[in-house]
């Protein structure tokens, strides 16, 4: 399996060869813990979340990577925003694809299901609103939860 390797504003980073539109999504439970993901491919704790397959909504999308990913069952309720900055590149090695950061981020509660991992996630976990910034992630995703966490009235375009 090949490694995901983020970019941000950094010169050394390769040049992008791809822009793929994808989601995360923030599921939360009855206790308001957030759904996380330990990836495989980096170590990191993540949303879950993935490619928009041709063929299917981005609700679709977030869903069905959702279940994928951890096993859980999701209602997609709203939107926390949309994130494009070219300063960030996501560097997938194993076929040397470049992304461009493309990435609607939605919210969802939880139907059911058991966490449970999966060939992109080892670790399935719901964590309480005010640990989830002590997971080590990326920069993007600490983003991404700090802008659901302080509950904007207007979805963030970056």
């Amino acid at each position: 399996m090949g490694r995901r390797i983020d970019y941000y504003d950094d010169p050394n980073a390769p040049e992008p060869n791809s822009l793929v539109p994808s989601v995360n999504v923030v599921v939360t439970n009855d206790k308001g813990e957030i759904l996380m993901i330990r990836r495989t491919d980096n170590d990191n704790w993540a949303l879950p979340g993935g490619a928009i397959d041709l063929g299917e909504s981005v609700a679709q999308a977030a869903v069905r990577e959702t279940k994928e990913e951890t096993g859980i069952d999701c209602e997609i309720t709203g939107l926390v925003g949309i994130y494009s900055d070219p300063k960030h590149l996501i560097h997938y090695t194993s076929n040397d694809e470049v992304r461009q950061e493309f990435s609607i981020v939605l919210t969802a509660r939880s139907l059911g299901g058991e966490p449970r991992p999966s060939e992109e996630s080892r670790d399935v976990q719901w964590i309480s609103d005010y640990k989830v910034r002590d997971r080590k992630m990326d920069r993007s995703m600490k983003l991404r939860i700090g802008h659901f966490l302080e509950s904007p009235t207007h979805p963030v375009i970056i």
